[in-house]
């Protein structure tokens, strides 16, 4: 075998995403037995309801990002980079990146704590470093060893 490293990390994301194959199953499955549990409770106030005619209302997406996907985002910025980055620069960069609407202010303070969590998760595992910048900002960088 030539790539035992490669072989080792491929089965640990099959793994991953095997994991989550079943956790949306059996979120699917609930929903579903949900759904007839409402659908029975219709029944039982209209028994001539037409279930088939009640329109779906489809979800808005979530703002979900998938495990490690903004900790890369922001490591490729600051790689990029060839000055330290502030928070909001990274939050704006990263929501253009993932093309989420970045004049919704709730959405972008809701982006900008999870770049803060990242941030600061990295800074603990000592990937970034954080200096204060102008205007009193914390700024980020990657850390040089």
């Amino acid at each position: 075998m030539q790539s035992p490293n490669a072989v080792s990390a491929l089965k640990s994301k099959r793994g991953e995403i095997a994991g989550r194959v079943d956790a949306l199953q059996d979120q699917l499955r609930q929903a579903l037995i949900d759904l007839d549990h409402v659908d029975c409770t219709i029944l039982l106030f209209d028994p001539d309801a037409e279930l088939d005619e009640i329109k779906t209302k489809p979800m808005p997406p979530r703002h979900h990002a998938f495990k490690g996907q903004v900790t890369r985002s922001i490591l490729t910025m600051l790689r990029k980079s060839s000055v330290p980055l502030d928070g909001l620069t990274i939050t704006l960069r990263l929501m253009e990146e993932r093309e989420l609407n970045q004049s919704d202010k709730k959405l972008v303070k809701t982006i900008q704590k999870r770049v803060g969590a990242a941030l600061r998760n990295m800074r603990d595992r000592r990937l970034v470093k954080s200096d204060k910048g102008e205007k009193g900002l914390l700024v980020w960088s990657l850390l040089t060893t």
